[in-house]
């Protein structure tokens, strides 16, 4: 079973947490020394046999690291070190919701500046682990290209950039490996922890400092934001695993915190109950038992009760609330699904037409 942590700051330790789907991960800790960015900014392209294999090594991907570079920044808080996208210029910039973690004011460091800039939070929605903040001074700012992200193909060669470590404007090379892959975070001092459906799983090398970054294709396009990659079961380094929130997810989710702070719009499905792990006599899970249902809610119109104890989603078993989660990040808002559960010794399948997961 392969270990994940997640690409997230530099200097803080990642807890654990599991992938749900596709073969079904491990995720473990990753950490990373604090410190300030490289000077000056460094862009190191590691290429792999693929590449060269494909026919590309002659042309690289220079005209495209530097058509990206300067859309992506380092954003450094007092827990440690992240990057970002530029989304606007308005000085808007996307992220992920661990980097800005619990902070409200950031230190911002554009490509070829080592003079930092100060941001503040806009908004941020951990459940998508996306998180929008604005630098004050716009002067410079390059606002990235975003592709579409539902047409990223498995087998397409991606470059992740970001501050790794906080070497800035570092780029690893590598190939989408899979698509909608449902990934458990988990949850940190900085962070709860969340489920993200339809990650984006890659190659590209992501190292801690890297979370925030830019996934893009060969044409310069942000199609991923990248915010978990892989290591080994002690914790050293599983190469060719790590995994981005898509572009289109990130730029709704970050529209949506520009335009109010909040976010309105998931896009999650949920079973409208309270959940939490019940706990037998010797200590292990019995399983995701329903605390309450919320009136008129998924649950309650199906008739599901306080005391019953969710089994399973459809065809995908859930033994704890993290399962139900993943299984329920899987589904759609207004899908119907078959939901087992054990009501007193008896098991019920009932079937649930799924609400909206509600925002911030």
């Amino acid at each position: 079973m392969k270990v994940l942590g997640r690409a997230r700051m530099a200097g803080a330790a990642v807890a654990a947490a599991a992938v749900i789907g596709g073969g079904g991960f491990a995720l473990g800790a990753a950490t990373a020394e604090p410190g300030r960015a490289a000077s000056p900014p460094v862009a190191a392209a590691q290429r792999t046999d693929t590449a060269q294999r494909a026919g590309t090594a002659g042309a690289g991907y220079a005209d495209v690291v530097r058509q990206v570079l300067p859309s992506v920044v380092l954003i450094r808080t007092a827990d440690g070190l992240g990057s970002g996208v530029v989304l606007d210029d308005k000085g808007n910039i996307v992220t992920n919701a661990h980097v800005a973690g619990n902070a409200t004011t950031f230190e911002v460091q554009l490509s070829g500046d080592p003079q930092p800039r100060q941001a503040r939070l806009v908004g941020s929605y951990p459940a998508s682990d996306l998180a929008v903040i604005q630098v004050d001074d716009r002067a410079g700012l390059v606002p990235a290209s975003f592709g579409d992200s539902d047409k990223a193909r498995v087998g397409d060669v991606v470059l992740a950039v970001g501050n790794p470590l906080g070497l800035s404007g570092s780029v690893t090379e590598g190939i989408i490996s899979a698509a909608g892959r449902v990934v458990t975070e988990p949850a940190s001092a900085s962070s709860p922890g969340t489920v993200l459906p339809d990650a984006i799983q890659t190659s590209a090398p992501i190292n801690p400092g890297n979370s925030g970054g830019a996934l893009v294709n060969t044409a310069g396009q942000v199609i991923g934001i990248p915010t978990a990659a892989a290591s080994g079961p002690q914790g050293s380094q599983a190469q060719g695993i790590g995994f981005a929130i898509p572009a289109n997810l990130a730029r709704d989710i970050a529209g949506q915190l520009i335009g109010s702070g909040h976010v309105t719009s998931t896009h999650r499905a949920a079973i409208g109950a309270q959940i939490a792990n019940l706990t037998r006599a010797d200590g292990t899970t019995a399983g995701p038992g329903i605390v309450s249902v919320t009136s008129g809610g998924p649950a309650d119109r199906a008739g599901l009760r306080a005391g019953d104890v969710i089994q399973a989603v459809g065809q995908t078993p859930t033994p704890d609330a993290t399962a139900l989660t993943g299984a329920l990040a899987a589904r759609d808002p207004g899908q119907a699904v078959p939901v087992t559960v054990d009501r007193g010794g008896q098991t019920v399948t009932v079937q649930v037409t799924l609400g909206e997961l509600p925002g911030s």
